[in-house]
């Protein structure tokens, strides 16, 4: 099956410029993948030692920086390496201060996992989640590099548990140690002849609890607020907008909301101002324009949703009305908020425990938005109850970060 792969893989590589050519993010995939050896060339410093942290996107970054905030400090001598594979995540990610360099992650091809590896020489390597290369773990693993999987989460129906899978459980075997999400992960993993597993938890939760430490105020937001309630809707789709839109039609005057888009388009975002029947102002506009004047808010630039959802007191996260994948519930339920989403969250695990704890509600229908939104704008006590559970939920669920460090001060 490993052969059928690098044929597959290597053929990938050569069609890549050809999509491109009809794919916006396609041609920021491919381009970006030309220069990955020039750039390491001039920017790997020879000599140095190097950690190697990859994430496949934004949200597997996200998990990353509590452990890169870790590695740093534990090994201030070494220069800090992260690749991602998605546009997505290097785009709004390149330029991110707790790196030392940040670059896509070369197709997986041998010849390329040998090249990126003699170029680097990582001394540690750290994969999240679920982003597993069989050809650089098979790489690494050859040089004897010390690799480890964090925040992994697994699944009966994988390919690695799979009678025609062993080229990938044997990619899998790679890593020294693997430090999983939940106890159904590790039993798993445990079952098929896996030894080097520990249950960590989610290292996004030890992110998303730091938050509270920063300084999130944003004065165009309390210009707009004026201590209104506030609906917060991030990362909204398409399919998102449309369960929001009744509700927002025909909410009380006194109820402001705020809208960040996932893909920030202007003409998507128009089409949207169009079916509105409340006043709406982008926060572009707002050196021109009194915020305070609109009763919604769409955000259309990127950056800001963490902060903007310490002002929130209700949450509405995307991507699950629709089948782009659910975003991230935990950047608002730090804040000790109530959440609200669409229904198909099946994969996302955390969603169905803070489901199971009433602190998150799931939705099919505009109709049924509508009724759990109303209950609680109107019921403040209800309100706060869901939102204390939500933001329990988080500090219950910290402390992933700290056994991945005692692991690797107990083996240094």
């Amino acid at each position: 099956m490993q052969i059928i792969y690098n044929l597959f893989i290597s053929l990938t590589e050569f069609l890549l410029p050809i999509a491109g050519i009809f794919s916006h993010k396609m041609k920021l995939f491919v381009k970006g993948r030309k220069e990955i050896f020039q750039r390491l060339k001039s920017e790997i410093q020879v000599g140095e030692k190097y950690i190697w942290i990859h994430a496949a996107s934004l949200g597997e970054f996200e998990q990353a920086v509590p452990v890169i905030e870790l590695l740093k400090e534990k090994y201030p001598g070494h220069r800090i390496l992260v690749t991602f594979f998605s546009p997505s995540g290097y785009e709004n990610k390149k330029k991110h201060p707790l790196a030392d360099v940040i670059t896509y992650l070369p197709i997986d091809t041998p010849g390329n996992a040998r090249k990126f590896l003699e170029l680097v020489k990582p001394e540690l390597v750290f994969f999240v989640k679920y982003d597993i290369w069989p050809n650089f773990l098979q790489e690494i693993k050859q040089r004897g590099i010390r690799s480890f999987l964090i925040s992994g989460v697994f699944r009966k129906d994988q390919v690695y548990f799979k009678s025609y899978g062993s080229w990938m459980k044997k990619a899998l075997q790679s890593f020294e140690h693997i430090f999983v999400q939940n106890q159904e992960s590790k039993e798993l993993l445990e079952k098929n002849g896996f030894n080097n597993v520990s249950l960590s938890g989610d290292t996004r939760f030890d992110r998303v609890s730091r938050q509270l430490t920063y300084d999130n105020k944003l004065e165009i937001l309390e210009n707009f607020l004026q201590d209104e309630l506030c609906i917060v809707a991030g990362s909204t789709w398409p399919e998102d907008e449309e369960l929001l839109l009744e509700y927002i039609n025909s909410a009380p005057a006194k109820v402001k909301f705020i809208i960040a888009p996932h893909e920030i388009k202007a003409e998507k975002i128009n089409d949207f101002r169009k079916k509105l029947k409340v006043s709406s102002v982008l926060y572009s506009e707002t050196s021109s324009q009194e915020p305070k004047d609109f009763q919604l808010l769409i955000i259309d630039n990127i950056g800001l949703l963490s902060r903007i959802y310490s002002y929130a007191d209700i949450a509405y996260v995307g991507g699950a009305a629709g089948n782009t994948g659910l975003h991230n519930i935990l950047e608002p339920a730090t804040f000790g908020i109530p959440i609200v989403i669409g229904e198909n969250f099946e994969k996302f695990p955390e969603a169905k425990r803070l489901q199971q704890l009433a602190g998150l509600y799931s939705v099919a229908s505009a109709a049924e938005l509508m009724e759990i939104f109303e209950k609680l704008v109107k019921n403040q006590d209800f309100r706060k109850q869901t939102g204390m559970i939500a933001g329990h939920f988080i500090n219950s669920n910290t402390g992933a970060t700290r056994v991945i460090s005692t692991y690797l001060s107990e083996r240094p």
